[in-house]
């Protein structure tokens, strides 16, 4: 039986959604999943790698903020002369770069190296930021290879997934599960930390994206790596008023020198009240966590996309 033959009778549940996805316009299916955001609780550089990378200590924590992603099977009709393609189509928040560069399309064609896959129309609804250091390009890359695998029932394990996930981008492998985790290495050697769930259940999330884009290449350059006294994975075990001071992120010195906006918007959030407040990943956005509901109508957050997240 085909990959296409056997996509056609499959009944399945995607992530940890209960619902049974539907069959769209039979045989033709419309599957669509739901790609969240993380947010970094602490960051250590480590040390710069012979390969030119870094080692990384933090912690990924996933958030309820989206990117939806459908995928249509192309009829024969549909689909151009020449091998089977992914196109992709994108709503929403508007994404640099060519279509054939998103990670999306990457993560189709990875898959295309090993599966006979019929040609395929996604589409992309953004939500989460970009250039925000949520991960969003990459938990759309890690849910494609999720749902390529549920609806054409390629039976990759999760253990596969990652390591598919990881030849995509250092951060993908943690999106195929999106379970709170410390991440070392890279970002790839991941020790889940599902604990970690229950101790922020109830606070306030506010999450605080400034019209500013920080490049990777230009966050590293300003951080001298070193080895921390306390790992991130110890540190999230103490109580929320000891997490300042041990729970750093290397980045936030270099981006606040050059974008004094940022740093504004963590004091902004520190005089709210939050437990924590932090830069994710190399920035721009910038989260607080709060045990009650804060004011985003302030000054410091104009111009700003702002989210308020229960967790």
């Amino acid at each position: 039986m085909t990959v296409l033959s056997r996509f056609r009778f499959i009944r399945f549940t995607i992530a940890n959604h209960d619902s049974i996805l539907s069959l769209m316009n039979t045989p033709v299916a419309c599957p669509s999943i739901d790609a969240c955001a993380k947010i970094n609780i602490g960051l250590h550089v480590v040390e710069r790698r012979k390969d030119g990378y870094h080692d990384l200590d933090t912690v990924f924590f996933p958030i309820p903020l989206f990117d939806r992603l459908e995928v249509r099977v192309c009829e024969s009709s549909d689909e151009n002369a020449g091998p089977p393609s992914c196109r992709l189509k994108i709503s929403g928040i508007a994404v640099d770069g060519a279509t054939d560069d998103n990670l999306v399309v990457r993560a189709y064609r990875l898959l295309r190296e090993t599966f006979d896959l019929p040609s395929v129309e996604v589409h992309l609804h953004k939500a989460i930021p970009t250039q925000a250091g949520m991960g969003g390009g990459s938990s759309d890359a890690a849910h494609t290879l999720v749902l390529l695998n549920r609806m054409f029932d390629l039976r990759l394990t999760d253990d596969e997934l990652i390591g598919h996930a990881a030849r995509l981008g250092a951060d993908c492998a943690f999106f195929i599960k999106s379970v709170p985790s410390h991440a070392a290495g890279i970002g790839d050697i991941l020790t889940p930390l599902p604990h970690l769930s229950r101790r922020l259940a109830g606070l306030t999330l506010a999450v605080v994206k400034p019209p500013v884009a920080v490049s990777t290449k230009e966050a590293y350059a300003g951080v001298t790596p070193h080895r921390p006294a306390m790992t991130c994975r110890e540190a999230v075990e103490l109580p929320f008023g000891q997490w300042k001071g041990v729970l750093e992120n290397a980045f936030e010195k270099t981006v606040f020198e050059r974008y004094p906006q940022v740093g504004r918007i963590k004091q902004a959030l520190e005089t709210q009240g939050a437990l924590f407040a932090s830069m994710s990943g190399s920035g721009s956005a910038v989260f607080g966590l709060f045990d009650r509901r804060p004011d985003m109508t302030l000054e410091a957050y104009a111009q700003c996309q702002t989210f308020l997240l229960p967790l």
